[in-house]
């Protein structure tokens, strides 16, 4: 509805500043105090059937019974309404129900700033300077603490029967538990659809990370509908394959190349990293698994100085050979987890500027909240994974009954 611009004119006549407009007693404040107000008389004369002092409201068995005051906080800072009532206490107005205090978008702020990785303090203290709201930690405790209930939902939804590709991974955060800091593990669990969608399956806390807790982990997505998994992309924790395996036998598992890069590295004087890397790269990068091992070899004979570089691999060398197997769009989407280390990058980014959590239920809503905030920056879909998924269907054409979707 267009507002006719003579009112305008004639509502901006005394205007000379801007808090004229929009300071506390400014013009904005006073139109939305009056807008709300006219808009309670509306709705309880609609409740009634008749207007304000009309007499066909006489002997109704219900009448206006005067007003209550009541402080609504919002963007506005605090804004002083009066609120009509009725006799039989049955008016439930709409625009600013009963008990509300808060106005629309103004919980939002706050869950956004959360999600910030503030902290009650600072949101209270921003709230104050931006807005003129004072704010109590309780009640910006209430509205972070609405988000439990979601973050429980989410947690427990139901999954897809198969995800040709799940990415697992953990990241430490500093927790309060029996009154001392301590690192715990935050288990993350990235999976990739049948269109080649990424989706969070779920985020758990530890004490650390550990192949018997993965265990757990694994055994609940299958509970929660995963059949399973094409492809398992991990780190080299000990004991992480066949944790994977004892729930999904199948499953092949793929070492992250980048974790096992990054342990060579550690290995090496910084001014030989660069030339080791690029050696190392001959190995991951050759057409099959046999010019891989010659790679292998041919980089013991050139670092004879650096064993502990060749014995990463060969330790691992059964975990890795997988890789070879499959062809370059596969490869692609697999030789690294660092579609989940992106996502955790946003995490850390979160979790360093709040450093710790009075408890792990306040880890998991700020990590919720900055995954969803996250969200679409990482969950575009895997590049070529058309190419990648008719391969999946010639490799392990009874495990695909979703190509009836006519991907």
């Amino acid at each position: 509805m267009a507002i006719d611009p003579k009112l305008i004119d004639e509502l901006l006549s005394n205007y000379k500043k801007p808090e004229d407009i929009i300071g506390e007693n400014g013009l904005l404040k006073q139109l939305t105090k009056a807008v709300l107000e006219r808009a309670l008389e509306a709705e309880i004369s609609e409740h009634l059937g008749y207007q304000k002092h009309d007499p066909a409201g006489q002997h109704t068995g219900n009448t206006r019974n005067g007003k209550n005051r009541k402080t609504l906080k919002g963007d506005f800072g605090e804004l002083e309404l009066e609120t009509p009532r009725d006799r039989q206490s049955t008016f439930e107005p709409e625009i600013v129900a009963k008990r509300q205090t808060r106005w629309t978008g103004f919980d939002d702020k706050i869950i956004s700033m959360y999600a910030r990785g503030m902290t009650t303090r600072e949101i209270q203290g921003h709230l104050e300077e931006i807005y003129g709201v004072e704010v109590s930690p309780t009640l910006i405790s209430n509205v972070t603490d609405a988000i439990v209930e979601e973050v429980k939902q989410w947690q427990n939804r139901p999954l897809e029967e198969l995800y040709p590709i799940v990415y697992l991974d953990a990241l430490m955060v500093k927790v309060r538990d029996e009154g001392h800091i301590q690192n715990k593990a935050v288990y993350v669990v990235l999976g990739v659809d049948l269109d080649g969608q990424k989706d969070v399956l779920g985020l758990w806390v530890a004490q650390n990370e550990g192949a018997k807790f993965w265990l757990q982990v694994l055994t609940e997505l299958k509970n929660r509908g995963v059949q399973d998994i094409l492809i398992a992309c991990v780190d080299g924790l000990k004991g992480f394959p066949e944790a994977i395996e004892a729930v999904y036998p199948r499953t092949e598992v793929q070492l992250c190349i980048v974790h096992l890069v990054r342990a060579s590295l550690n290995y090496v004087p910084w001014k030989a990293q660069k030339e080791m890397a690029a050696d190392l790269k001959t190995i991951y990068r050759a057409a099959t698994a046999e010019e891989a091992e010659q790679q292998l070899e041919g980089l013991e004979a050139k670092w004879k100085g650096y064993p502990s570089v060749s014995q990463v691999w060969r330790r691992n060398w059964a975990r890795i050979t997988p890789f070879f197997q499959y062809p370059p769009e596969i490869r692609r989407a697999i030789y690294t987890t660092n579609s989940v280390e992106s996502l955790n990058r946003s995490l850390r980014k979160m979790i360093k500027i709040r450093g710790g959590f009075p408890n792990e239920e306040a880890a998991l809503k700020l990590l919720f909240l900055a995954l969803q905030r996250a969200a679409k920056k990482w969950t575009m879909p895997i590049h070529h994974w058309r190419e990648a998924l008719n391969h999946f269907t010639l490799l392990w054409p009874e495990r695909m009954p979703a190509l009836e979707r006519g991907v």
